[in-house]
């Protein structure tokens, strides 16, 4: 069980705060190692089918999520900053079919350790509107509620 709670502040910005009955460490991973992340990334009903990330300050990610209703998705960004285990901030944009992207993000997440229990602070910002920020809640909301489930399946949370 995670608790959590989202804030759509004003102006273009999305912050969510979970915490894991999971060791930081644990959570970082999950974040950061390629086969996890494609373990629980993406709403219900997507399956990463590429995962790819240089886990470095300058380091590159792409990633490829498919639906039955979307088909494939791809997304890609840079990493900022990597701070184990308590930083990780990145670029992302979605990309057109061409392989163009479209707008790029900024997203910052904070872990911090609660004493075998970690708080997640996501923040994702840069949307070019509100409607796009809010568009993006529900989204990250089942990739949480997820990573929760990957975390309790691995035996990193009760």
């Amino acid at each position: 069980m995670t608790e959590h709670a989202t804030t759509a502040t004003a102006g273009p910005r999305l912050e969510i705060t979970r915490i894991f009955d999971a060791p930081r460490e644990a959570v970082w991973a999950a974040w950061t190692e390629p086969e996890q992340v494609a373990s629980w990334s993406g709403p219900r009903g997507f399956e990463i089918t590429s995962n790819q990330a240089d886990l470095r300050p300058g380091g590159a990610w792409r990633m490829c999520m498919r639906s039955a209703e979307w088909g494939e998705l791809w997304q890609h960004g840079v990493f900022r900053q990597v701070d184990r285990p308590e930083l990780l901030v990145f670029t992302t944009a979605w990309e057109e079919p061409d392989g163009t992207p479209e707008h790029e993000m900024l997203v910052t997440i904070r872990f911090a350790d609660l004493g075998g229990k970690t708080e997640m602070t996501f923040q994702q910002s840069s949307f070019r509107s509100e409607q796009s920020r809010d568009s993006h809640i529900d989204g990250w909301t089942q990739c949480l509620d997820k990573l929760g489930e990957h975390l309790a399946a691995a035996g990193e949370a009760p």
